[in-house]
């Protein structure tokens, strides 16, 4: 199960949460937390699966997402001279990964007030592939991109909901992120100052292998329903961060320089520290006539406790670098973040009506969201813009008991420059962690991505 949902053969880095997630709450733009009622809510608001009952979902959905970046480069040669380098475009292009929803429910009293839910969830983060060749020579980006080839990672979890009477509802929910991930960079390992080399050349290119687990980050998500009206909703729901603090294996294979003929890399244990963020829904629904429904929603990502990844080795060594130490321990490696909070503004609708016997749904929905990435962190690793979802869905309802989902939307992006002379990202070299700021994440970067989803809904 967690190969299927985690399992990213030869996808390459974003690393961010680039859409929300589920079907049918896609279908609305994300505006479903006072209109929960189904077991999608187990992410947007599980006070919502009270009106759930005894049901099984799943759903599938595949995020299309398609970047390129041009990267510019400031240079400082010795005599002080300042350059400006501009390498070949890089362009991404998309597994084929589908992303599930599976939760199954069931009452525990005759009354169908108490509704306990588990199930596994996937997030909808943005992967490409990307060239290691760009024009004869290695990809500009290898410094800050990685594989994730090998990864493995869901979030299973159990949820409890209670309909205290019909004008409120109260839900809560544990989670996990469990699993390990498993990422590939390049390390630049040339000495400081260019006493052996030039900056990224080839031959100090040091491939890099971090594999990060078994972890397991756990959560909790809590959320409340008030009926005040047969025409109105209010939701709200919150969900706490994620702490990754794992253990990890990091391999090196150092560069093909003359320096490291005689070279060994002694050890790869580490340990692994990240926080992911907590997020906060509030939500209005309003059902003016009997069918139709229009959500507003608004979404808070905590993305500024996300300040950087920190690996932190465990007796790693480096022995035999001709013309060094006789041994050189690895340092903590920090990759800075230094993310800010996002926010998501979403207006959704659903119209529900009969045609040749059968019930059919209508969805659509809009949304903007702002970046959690800073101008100057931006990178192909932690690639966010702000941007504006379309989304349009609907359901067809078979008999009493079987819903068949689907969801298209398209996501319009910003094309965000950052002045190489602002860029903030450098190259990770195994000699001293991060070295003097010769930031590698300058240039233009761009990107549009697609959602095409199916699911399905039992009713028992």
């Amino acid at each position: 199960m967690l190969a299927l949902l985690g399992g990213a053969s030869d996808a390459h880095a974003a690393g961010m949460y680039f859409s929300d997630r589920g079907v049918r709450p896609m279908g609305r733009g994300g505006a479903f937390v006072a209109g929960a009622d189904d077991l999608g809510a187990i992410w947007y608001n599980p006070a919502g699966v009270t009106e759930a009952g005894s049901a099984v979902l799943v759903d599938f959905a595949w995020l299309r997402f398609e970047p390129q970046y041009t990267r510019e480069m400031r240079i400082v040669d010795a005599d002080g001279t300042v350059r400006t380098v501009t390498s070949p475009t890089v362009k991404g292009s998309p597994p084929l990964i589908p992303l599930p929803t599976i939760a199954i429910s069931t009452t525990l009293d005759e009354s169908k007030r108490w509704v306990l839910v588990g199930g596994v969830i996937a997030p909808y983060i943005a992967l490409a592939g990307y060239q290691d060749v760009v024009q004869g020579q290695p990809s500009p980006a290898r410094y800050t991109l990685g594989s994730f080839n090998g990864s493995a990672l869901a979030l299973p979890g159990a949820w409890l909901g209670w309909k205290a009477s019909d004008e409120l509802r109260f839900g809560l929910g544990v989670m996990a992120l469990v699993g390990w991930f498993q990422t590939t960079v390049t390390f630049s390992a040339s000495p400081q100052d260019r006493l052996l080399g030039a900056p990224e050349q080839p031959e100090f290119d040091a491939q890099s292998q971090m594999r990060v687990g078994p972890m397991m980050a756990p959560t909790a998500i809590g959320g409340v329903i008030w009926q005040p009206h047969p025409m109105v909703r209010i939701g709200a729901s919150g969900m706490l961060p994620m702490v990754v603090s794992s253990d990890a294996t990091i391999k090196v294979r150092l560069g093909s320089s003359v320096a490291f003929d005689g070279a060994q890399v002694q050890g790869d244990q580490a340990h692994v520290r990240f926080v992911l963020p907590g997020v906060a829904r509030l939500g209005v629904e309003l059902r003016p006539e009997k069918g139709l429904r229009l959500e507003a929603a608004w979404v808070h990502e905590f993305w500024s406790g996300h300040q950087s990844i920190t690996a932190t080795p465990k007796d790693i060594f480096i022995t035999g670098i001709t013309g060094g130490p006789p041994s050189v321990r690895m340092p903590v490696i920090d990759i800075p973040r230094d993310f800010r909070d996002s926010n998501s503004f979403r207006i959704g609708m659903e119209y529900s009506f009969m045609a040749g016997g059968y019930r059919l749904d209508q969805r659509a929905g809009i949304s903007y969201e702002t970046s959690a990435v800073p101008n100057g962190y931006l990178s192909l690793s932690s690639l966010d813009f702000e941007k504006v979802n379309l989304m349009i869905g609907g359901s067809l309802h078979l008999a009493r008991h079987w819903r068949f989902d689907l969801v298209y939307g398209h996501t319009f992006t910003s094309t965000t420059y950052v002045a190489p002379q602002d860029a903030q990202i450098p190259r990770i070299n195994p000699l001293k962690g991060n070295a003097p700021l010769e930031a590698v994440n300058g240039g233009t970067y761009s990107a549009h991505a697609d959602l095409i989803g199916l699911g399905t809904n039992y009713t028992f």
